[in-house]
């Protein structure tokens, strides 16, 4: 049977239309999802659980020995029948767990039947506790011979028998009313009703990855007979999904080589080489790497792939304006899409500011090598934006900057050359895709992100893109230290805090102070909570705060408010004064996360900052320390002590290398969050694949994938075909939304 159309057959046909509702608990829709759904552990007929890792509160399903019965009846009310209960030790040799059945006596005299002294059995049931004690409550169970082979249990099973049969027994993620044995007895019928499945990967392809084939894997997984089976079928199953993203990937990097591009070889008497000779400094020896790497690929005759990565203040614009004023003496022009009005307000004018009369193409000012330099936003006047998009179309500006206002039909260019895209991960293909239509010929692209990625993720989030990565920061930069503020355990560092922010603003300096909300109502896309309990104090809010800290300890400072819900022209003016230093503190959302350049200003307060992601704090911190002063970075939390939120701000106090963050990050967050956009809490669409566990799977994924595509060609209707079913088995729905 063709593995497409068996795998992706309703769950509900196979199972039954309450069983497969109950099925969704773990996103099971079809017979592939359910394959997909794989043991926690196994045990031979002999073996036993640890019962000391069991948590209160969780499902459980152990292994374990009888250790010994105690019946106990009551005599009920009068004209009542009596209840009755059975306690039920169980061991594992080391650890106890007490069993209490409820229910009439000769239920009681029935459990007790079964479960004699030394009767070894799988128990399941959610994990509570009784005098300090954990215990499970009418638990679900089965009794087993050594060999593992179910002589009954009050869930008899065939199908638990059957997976058992002289093999290991898989322990699966269960809940209560779908216990392990009815999830094996649920695996057996889409086992069943598969038969023997066409393997959707060549022989060529299986043979370079090192795996069995597909109904071998399945069978190892579900019905191992040793453990040495598992290991080679679980392996096979997480390369399906590796496989799945790299030939998406693969094809998308051999589309794009496959359309032409109009090469932009640097020139050495134009703008760029005005530019470098009057730099102020000289070029970190990463800034110069990269900009060879990306120099080489303007001058290719195939459009640029590339990913920009690198730390806070690494100079990743710089790097991007370089390449954007060598498009530019090529006779092309530059798009830089960023995701908010801030940012690209911002990105004018540090743009500008590099340039200087170099910005100023088309007036009487211009240096002898000058381009235009335009802004174009959603929320310029009708006469703005016109201007702008005159300046484009007619290629009077070089540079064009803009938001989502750039993908807009109106918007033309005379010859578009090169699209940067910043804070990749907040736009998708398609957005990508729109802005690179308006050319004439595919442009270059050049995506940059100041989040460092580790290697696993770039090659799967990032897997259509080459990466340049910067890692080296400027001479120059001040150091920044970061202190937690743990206001449960020292209440008065909070007042301590505002201090130091207002001895920083005598001294001439300025301070960030940062908001998970704006107000009590906030439910915007700024407010920001991550894993926080729902018995957790309000948090701060920028209204708030603002007005306590001008009443209060910051009272003879200037102090401003800056958030997404302000008028852009607001915003702007506020910033705009921040950055010339007539405004002492901004009290803020994340909407100054990124590219928010204040030489001036050396402490970042960040209140309720569990609420924010590591990544998160690591941007926000590098608004801090851009300049010669040295900066503090205040996290003040009401978090516990060994909780996974101060877990987060402790790594974060513990290091400024945004790569090492990132693995913890990575960690924390869990795949799907990476792949996807938020910052915790989704679940992932990878059912297997760990990008941290498994890089080197990925890796050869990757070189599997190129190798695949380059041999069959990306128009190959097998391979097409090929894609479709192994997407279909590895269910990569985040494709859509890289």
């Amino acid at each position: 049977m063709p593995a497409n159309a068996a795998l992706s057959t309703k769950v509900e046909r196979v199972v039954g239309a309450a069983t497969a509702k109950q099925l969704t608990t773990w996103r099971i829709e079809t017979v592939g999802d359910l394959l997909r759904h794989l043991p926690r552990r196994y045990f031979a007929g002999h073996e036993t659980s640890d019962l000391a890792s069991l948590v209160p509160g969780e499902e459980a399903a152990v292994m374990a020995v009888v250790l010994g019965v105690r019946p106990h009846e009551f005599a009920g009310a009068k004209g009542r029948t009596p209840t009755s209960r059975l306690e039920v030790t169980i061991t594992d040799g080391t650890s106890e767990l007490d069993l209490t059945f409820f229910g009439k006596m000769h239920h009681v005299r029935y459990w007790a039947g079964q479960l004699p002294r030394g009767a070894r059995g799988i128990f399941a049931g959610k994990v509570g506790t009784f005098r300090d004690r954990l215990q499970l409550t009418n638990p679900d169970y089965v009794v087993l011979d050594e060999q593992g082979t179910v002589i009954g249990g009050a869930q008899r099973n065939q199908s638990l028998a059957q997976v058992g049969h002289g093999g290991l027994i898989g322990l699966y993620p269960a809940s209560r009313k779908l216990p392990t044995w009815r999830v094996a007895e649920c695996v057996q019928l889409a086992l069943d009703s598969v038969g023997e499945l066409e393997d959707p990967l060549p022989t060529p392809v299986r043979e370079a990855l090192g795996v069995p084939d597909l109904m071998t894997a399945l069978r190892g997984v579900h019905q191992p007979q040793s453990r040495d089976e598992v290991e080679p079928a679980r392996r096979r199953l997480v390369l399906d999904e590796a496989l799945a993203m790299q030939v998406t990937m693969a094809l998308r990097r051999a589309e794009a080589a496959a359309q032409p591009a109009v090469p932009r070889p640097r020139r050495d008497d134009g703008l760029l080489a005005d530019f470098d000779a009057d730099l102020p400094f000289t070029l970190t020896a990463g800034q110069r790497q990269v900009g060879e790497e990306i120099f080489a690929d303007l001058a290719r005759e195939v459009p640029m792939q590339r990913l920009l990565q690198g730390e806070v203040g690494s100079g990743k614009t710089l790097v991007a304006l370089r390449a954007m004023l060598a498009v530019v003496d090529a006779g092309g022009q530059a798009a830089l899409l960023a995701p908010t009005e801030v940012l690209a307000s911002q990105h004018l004018a540090t743009l500008q500011r590099m340039l200087g009369d170099r910005a100023a193409g088309g007036t009487l000012s211009a240096a002898e090598h000058a381009t235009g330099v335009v802004l174009l936003t959603g929320s310029m006047s009708t006469a703005q934006k016109r201007e702008a998009m005159l300046a484009a179309a007619s290629g009077q500006a070089g540079i064009v900057v803009g938001t989502h206002a750039l993908l807009s039909e109106k918007v033309q260019f005379a010859d578009l050359g090169l699209v940067v895209v910043d804070e990749q991960h907040r736009f998708g293909v398609e957005q990508r895709s729109a802005l690179a239509a308006k050319a004439s010929s595919r442009p270059h692209l050049l995506v940059m992100t100041a989040t460092p990625i580790p290697r696993s993720v770039a090659m799967t989030v990032f897997g259509d893109l080459e990466t340049s990565t910067l890692s080296e920061l400027p001479g120059g930069r001040a150091e920044v230290s970061t202190v937690v503020v743990d206001e449960n355990a020292h209440p008065g560092w909070v007042q301590r805090a505002w201090q130091r922010v207002a001895e920083e603003a005598t001294t001439g300096r300025q301070a960030f102070v940062v908001c998970s909300r704006i107000s009590e109502s906030d439910r915007s896309a700024e407010a920001v909570a991550v894993d926080v309990d729902e018995t957790t104090a309000p948090p701060r809010t920028v209204e708030d705060l603002h007005a306590e800290l001008s009443a209060g300890p910051l009272s003879g400072l200037s102090v401003e408010v800056v958030h997404g819900q302000l008028p852009p022209e607001q915003k702007d003016a506020t910033m705009a004064r921040f950055a010339a230093g007539e405004t002492d503190v901004v009290v803020a959302t994340t909407v100054v996360e990124v590219g928010v350049d204040v030489p001036n200003a050396s402490v970042m307060v960040v209140s309720d900052a569990d609420r924010f992601g590591i990544s998160q704090l690591h941007q926000l911190r590098g608004r801090i320390g851009r300049g010669q002063h040295p900066g503090v970075c205040l996290l003040l939390t009401t978090a516990e002590p060994g909780s996974d939120a101060r877990a987060r701000l402790d790594a974060v106090a513990a290091t400024r290398d945004g790569f090492a963050l990132a693995d913890v990050d990575l960690e924390q967050r869990r795949e799907g969050n990476v792949l996807g956009s938020r910052q915790s809490g989704a679940r992932s669409s990878l059912r297997l694949l760990q990008v941290i566990q498994h890089a080197d799977e990925i890796a050869l994924a990757r070189q599997v994938a190129e190798a695949w595509v380059a041999t069959a060609g990306p128009d190959d209707p097998v391979l097409s075909d090929l894609r479709a079913q192994i997407e279909l088995l590895a269910e990569p729905e985040w494709l859509e939304r890289t």
